[in-house]
């Protein structure tokens, strides 16, 4: 075992997070489930969504089981939701073709929908003890400091160099302890501002550190700007406080998540509504809300709510598979459904004042 690799696993003894939910107990599905929901989120930030989903989802057969609508209705709020997708996917392709055990070397986890190279790593050294790397953005973080890689890390040659000295540190035993150690250390001491180099347990040798440079390594990320879009949601409310909502395509932006209706910033009220065969007589009132912004990784979404009231329940809109009429209100006896982050802020809103929407 090389010095890296010695040194890591001491730390971690010593100061390694052993509570974490998903290592109570340690098993595959589990392992896996926490790695996809920690891709780009914070533990802070996961730890609640996975226990709920934990506890409604609890092994491989009934994620399964269910249906998508209610995979991504636990979803809803953690964001990237092609996660959600690809792990409810990759489920059914475990018990259709593994037999409801989820496979214990990298190549064959990286077949499933959802799992890339690094995670696969993770599944297969912490679940199953395969000495595999891995490569996620805290050990990039690490490895690059540690090393001086040059570069960002999303570029073809330093991202060779550090799968490079991702494999050649990884021991052949103890690999579970040293993958969340390694982990660990660039969540908690090798931060991507304000390193404590004080404490990290390879700092002797770290080669950004010697250089007075760790905050300079890895590259970050050249700065684009992002182009703005505009859209109206329209969110129409019958007389029974229920709102009309669509659902996106299963590729794509908000993929299978639920929505009020998002058309062109130009569309009016009577376009919509012709749309949807809504009567001008059951239109009681509309009114514009205060626009918002929703920004995405590669563009800024400016969105105009438009309030659109009718004057009876269940108008004849909702014979489509892709469309329902929602009731926040009664959420928890209703059905189960993943709400885009725009939509579930807007329905929460009528949930909050039955008295306008």
């Amino acid at each position: 075992m090389d010095w890296f690799a010695e040194r890591l696993l001491a730390w971690f003894e010593r100061q390694g997070r052993r509570d974490l939910p998903w290592q109570q107990p340690i098993d595959a599905y589990r392992v896996w489930v926490s790695e996809i929901m920690l891709q780009q989120t914070q533990v802070t930030t996961v730890i609640p969504y996975y226990e709920r989903f934990m506890s409604r989802f609890p092994d491989v057969g009934a994620l399964a089981a269910a249906d998508l609508d209610e995979v991504l209705h636990h979803w809803t709020g953690l964001g990237y939701y092609a996660r959600g997708r690809n792990l409810h996917r990759a489920a059914r392709a475990v018990v259709a073709e593994h037999g409801g055990a989820l496979p214990d070397s990298v190549d064959t986890l990286t077949a499933l929908p959802g799992i890339g190279r690094s995670t696969a790593g993770a599944i297969a050294a912490i679940a199953f003890g395969a000495q595999a790397a891995i490569l996620d953005g805290n050990v990039k973080r690490v490895l690059a400091r540690f090393h001086a890689v040059p570069g960002y890390p999303g570029d073809a040659e330093p991202r060779k160099a550090l799968w490079q000295h991702a494999e050649a540190h990884t021991p052949a035993v103890r690999v579970g302890d040293y993958t969340q150690a390694i982990m660990d250390l660039g969540a908690t001491v090798c931060t991507r501002s304000r390193p404590n180099c004080a404490r990290c347990p390879v700092e002797s040798r770290c080669a950004a550190r010697k250089a007075g440079a760790a905050e300079r390594y890895p590259k970050r990320k050249p700065k684009r700007a992002r182009p703005e879009r505009a859209a109206r949601m329209f969110v129409v409310v019958d007389s029974g406080g229920r709102c009309l909502l669509e659902r996106r395509p299963l590729e794509g932006l908000w993929g299978g998540l639920w929505t009020p209706p998002e058309r062109p910033a130009e569309t009016t009220v009577g376009s919509l509504c012709d749309e949807f065969t809504i009567a001008a007589d059951d239109v009681e009132d509309s009114r514009t809300g205060e626009p918002f912004r929703h920004t995405f990784s590669h563009f800024h979404l400016d969105i105009e709510p438009v309030f659109v009231r009718l004057v009876r329940a269940g108008l004849g809109v909702a014979d489509r598979d892709d469309v329902c009429w929602y009731d926040a209100a009664n959420d928890a006896g209703g059905p189960s459904i993943g709400l885009s982050a725009p939509a579930a802020r807007l329905v929460q809103s009528i949930a909050r004042n039955r008295s306008e929407p």
